[in-house]
């Protein structure tokens, strides 16, 4: 995160590709049940890139503002992480269950792939402006910033095999029925496992290969690499 910008300019240029992540990610998880034949997500009017249907005042607003101000104040690099109320899918009306269930999942760490690809052609454009774009350029090279690290955060954190994490439902559909019935059981005590990786410092170290892997990736698009 850039390090020049006050912590009100650090917050106005990465609170849009935070809401942009969030917003995104719960939509395509919502688009893709819909195409698979579970309508519950669109007629409750949660397959829209408008953020506000998504919004959950504490993941989305309080914590993201809460951890970034804290992480600033005690002298770190500023952190923005949220979420947004989970859109909601009746498997029941898929075809496929299995299949269908691992997809609708998968869906939201590969928008978030794609929205980090995306912020890095936007960065790449804001690099090559030349100085009488300069208005537009810097806050678009600090926000594409933003949006290439908390994408790769939301998508890495989210691939992770703990339900009730994305990644989970992806294994929990692939493993054999007998085996993934009993995964399934470990799902309420999935947010405690989480915790409890974060608070032992276990968890940075898990996703640091990914992250380097695909922030590289987004900086080579970028031409920075």
């Amino acid at each position: 995160m850039p390090q020049e910008l006050n912590l009100i300019q650090q917050l106005v240029v990465f609170v849009l590709p935070l809401i942009f992540a969030i917003t995104v990610h719960e939509a395509a998880h919502g688009w893709v049940a819909d195409r698979l034949g579970d309508h519950t997500a669109r007629s409750m009017g949660r397959v829209t890139l408008n953020p506000i249907p998504h919004i959950d005042p504490v993941g989305t607003i309080i914590v993201p503002l809460a951890l970034y101000a804290m992480t600033i104040l005690a002298g770190g690099v500023g952190l923005i992480f949220g979420w947004a109320k989970p859109v909601p899918i009746n498997p029941r009306n898929f075809k496929n269950y299995r299949r269908d269930m691992a997809l609708t999942a998968a869906a939201g760490p590969v928008s978030n792939f794609v929205m980090l690809l995306i912020w890095a052609v936007l960065l790449r454009l804001s690099v090559g402006m030349g100085a009488s774009a300069g208005w537009l350029a810097e806050p678009l090279r600090y926000m594409a910033h933003g949006g290439i690290v908390i994408n790769a955060i939301l998508m890495v954190l989210n691939l992770l095999p703990i339900l009730p994490l994305d990644g989970g439902r992806v294994l929990a559909s692939l493993l054999p029925p007998k085996l993934s019935f009993s995964y399934a059981k470990l799902e309420p005590w999935g947010l405690f496992i989480l915790i409890g990786l974060m608070v032992t410092g276990i968890l940075w170290p898990i996703m640091a290969p990914m992250l380097q892997l695909v922030q590289g990736l987004a900086y080579s698009v970028a031409g920075l690499l």
